[in-house]
């Protein structure tokens, strides 16, 4: 398995498959973990409607991929959290069957839009994932990320 692959696998494991519940790493922090063969995964994060967190890869325990990220409702009257979270769900299982994770990609989910734009690949990226109702942007997300090499 390659990395791209092991960060889909996982990804579609743990916050889209609701699965990977793992111990607090950080007073706080929700977590997600998920491993395969030398691979390892965590997702931390930090809040609830609002929220911050990271993702991490390992390859033989070695960090070698990370991402960061900062979501937020923007237009409380047009989505909550619970909505929002279902619409995420939704459009980034449709993303991981496609064997990807980075943006390029729209998803009609009545009466919202969720889009998910990026720029670069696994190595170095950087993008927006949003919520538009009517064409206002009701939920926003911005992440970047890439290698950690030594």
């Amino acid at each position: 398995m390659d990395l791209p692959a092991f960060i889909v696998a996982a990804k579609a494991a743990c916050y889209v498959g609701g699965g990977g519940s793992a111990p607090s790493t950080r007073p706080g922090s929700h977590d997600l973990g998920f491993e395969s063969g030398p691979w390892r995964y965590l997702d931390s994060y930090f809040g609830g409607t609002d929220f911050l967190g990271q993702e991490c890869v390992w390859f033989e325990d070695k960090p070698i991929w990370a991402m960061n990220y900062y979501g937020r409702i923007l237009l409380p009257t047009l989505i909550d959290g619970t909505v929002a979270g279902g619409i995420i769900q939704t459009a980034l299982s449709a993303l991981y069957r496609e064997g990807r994770f980075l943006g390029g990609f729209r998803l009609a989910v009545a009466p919202y839009d969720y889009i998910d734009e990026s720029e670069g690949d696994h190595r170095s990226f950087r993008g927006v994932e949003r919520i538009e109702r009517a064409g206002q942007i009701a939920y926003r997300l911005d992440y970047h990320g890439g290698m950690i090499l030594d």
